[in-house]
């Protein structure tokens, strides 16, 4: 391990799950991530042996099965595995956002029901908030549900599902308008459902269709899908909570440590784009002598490695102040932006530094060039975290009087 991006503070179990993963990711993902990625190719061995480490449980506590860790320890962990292949970090981050939202917003029944065979990786997780034409405004949400006795009836098209296809229990974001006065205000009329489904695509039960995966230009291997529900019944237990009309807390709850995931994925890419940068640089000879003795690329690398340290001290920070009961949607907004920014310029100083190499699919950096844009999206994008960090700085520093 380089000096870059070390946590201070860090418990001696905390030290060895970070170890074991990164032995993981060494060993099973980085020799093997490029060639899946250029098939388009779900890591099944992969996340068969990431089961067997107990990581889909990270989180879960202890008395469901899971190893009770903290975010910090599962954001580092993300790190971790970003570095290796960042598709791998979104098979875990959406299946961590559900059983998250589980943890703090479920019923008895639904924790007791889900969480220890999601700890085992028995039951993977999928959220959905987004539609086509949707974007970041969530407030305009079609998709609804309609009481039917026992059932609830849903019907509408979600888009940008990560595990559409892969995942057996999907939480989906709708509205219910049901009881409540005309006017009410769109967020407090959208509910949670747990939607619970056979893996694979088409009609994966009864008015529930995942048309297949969508052609993406890079965060491949993982299954990115659309979920079309026609009539498609849910009972009103596996309403998240047991009471309508409480959704857009529970997702934006979620969203707010999937951010310092995102974060965490951006710490990992950008660390290792350095890496390839800074051992391309010693191999690589030109007038004469290696480019890593050229005053240019010195430049580049001095950069590339205070953004790599500069965003994981942020995303660390964000981390440790959810763990602490602290609010941190200022801090997780930063971090995700901070770190998905520099990840971006990161990456693309290691890709000027292989030169013509870079554009080549036999480098690696070529893979990590197509994957750091989706990170400028994901769990909202730079613009969307501005308005958060611009909104909350202004009620911190609120002139008085």
């Amino acid at each position: 391990m380089g000096r870059l991006a070390r946590t201070e503070g860090l418990t001696d179990v905390q030290r060895e799950i970070l170890a074991t993963v990164r032995e993981f990711v060494d060993k099973e993902i980085i020799p093997v991530a490029t060639e899946l990625e250029h098939r388009d190719e779900y890591p099944t061995r992969i996340v068969e042996g990431l089961k067997e480490l107990g990581l889909f449980g990270l989180m879960i506590p202890e008395e469901y099965g899971g190893l009770g860790e903290s975010l910090l320890t599962y954001a580092l962990c993300v790190e971790e595995i970003a570095r290796g292949w960042m598709s791998v970090s979104g098979i875990i981050n959406t299946h961590f956002i559900v059983a998250y939202m589980l943890k703090q917003h479920g019923t008895q029944e639904q924790k007791d029901h889900f969480l220890p065979r999601m700890a085992t990786g028995e039951v993977r997780g999928a959220f959905s908030m987004s539609e086509p034409g949707l974007g970041s405004d969530v407030s305009a949400i079609t998709s609804k549900a309609v009481r039917d006795g026992d059932d609830y009836v849903l019907t509408g098209q979600k888009m940008w599902l990560t595990n559409g296809g892969s995942s057996t229990l999907v939480a989906v974001l709708v509205r219910t308008d049901e009881g409540r006065p005309e006017g009410t205000a769109p967020h407090k009329s959208m509910t949670t459902f747990l939607i619970e489904k056979e893996p694979g695509f088409g009609q994966v039960k009864p008015g529930l269709t995942i048309p297949g995966k969508i052609e993406k230009m890079g965060y491949k291997g993982v299954d990115t899908t659309e979920l079309i529900m026609d009539g498609l019944h849910v009972p009103a237990d596996r309403v998240l909570g047991g009471a309508t009309g409480r959704g857009f807390y529970q997702m934006m709850d979620g969203v707010e440590v999937g951010r310092v995931n995102v974060a965490a994925r951006g710490c990992g890419v950008a660390q290792r784009a350095f890496e390839l940068g800074v051992s391309y640089a010693q191999q690589r000879h030109t007038f004469g002598k290696p480019i890593a003795q050229h005053q240019a690329i010195q430049f580049k690398l001095a950069e590339m490695g205070t953004k790599v340290e500069a965003a994981h001290a942020m995303m660390v920070n964000a981390a440790r102040k959810k763990d602490s009961g602290q609010r941190n949607d200022l801090e997780a907004g930063m971090a995700k932006y901070l770190a998905s920014e520099y990840c971006k310029e990161v990456v693309e100083d290691a890709f000027r530094i292989h030169g013509g190499y870079g554009f080549s699919k036999e480098y690696e950096i070529e893979r990590l060039y197509r994957e750091a844009p989706m990170l400028l999206i994901g769990e909202g994008t730079a613009e969307i975290q501005k308005m958060i960090i611009g909104r909350r700085l202004l009620e911190e520093y609120r002139i008085q009087g």
